[in-house]
């Protein structure tokens, strides 16, 4: 039986051993690229629809959109790297924003569904990967 060996080049060697190094930290730069991605789509989506086929004027505050965010980049018992899209929480009111965010994108009774979450979450799907692909080459080329 035919034996090969494969030599990696040494700089490459050093950015991988680097790169196990601030794995931790570049993961979550990576994930915030593409998070960002998805938050400007999400909040454009949002500023279309408040306001937007109803029989009253608007009494938009402004407080859920300026709620809307990424949470910090957490790990799951599993290992797995995560960050979420979400409203802080509580309004000036007492109400909840997600509770409003769920009635604009689902509807209720008497109210159309306006839905800003998941036309984000779908349109912005390769933009977020390839935002992330980028940021991680910049990073990595950074080593």
């Amino acid at each position: 039986m035919a034996k090969v060996t494969v030599k990696m080049p040494e700089d490459l060697l050093k950015k991988l051993s680097k790169l196990g190094e601030k794995t931790d930290e570049i993961s979550e730069r990576v994930l915030e690229a593409g998070g960002q991605v998805v938050l400007r789509a999400a909040k454009s989506n949002l500023q279309q629809q408040i306001g937007r086929g109803t029989k009253h004027k608007s009494r938009s505050t402004g407080e859920l959109e300026s709620s809307l965010g990424l949470s910090p980049v957490k790990v799951d018992r599993s290992g797995n790297y995560n960050i979420k899209l979400g409203f802080k929480e509580p309004r000036k009111d007492g109400k909840s924003n997600a509770m409003i965010a769920n009635v604009i994108e689902y509807g209720k009774h008497g109210q159309p569904a306006k839905p800003f979450l998941e036309p984000a979450k779908r349109s912005t799907k390769k933009a977020c990967v390839d935002a992330m692909i980028q940021k991680l080459e910049e990073e990595v080329g950074k080593l």
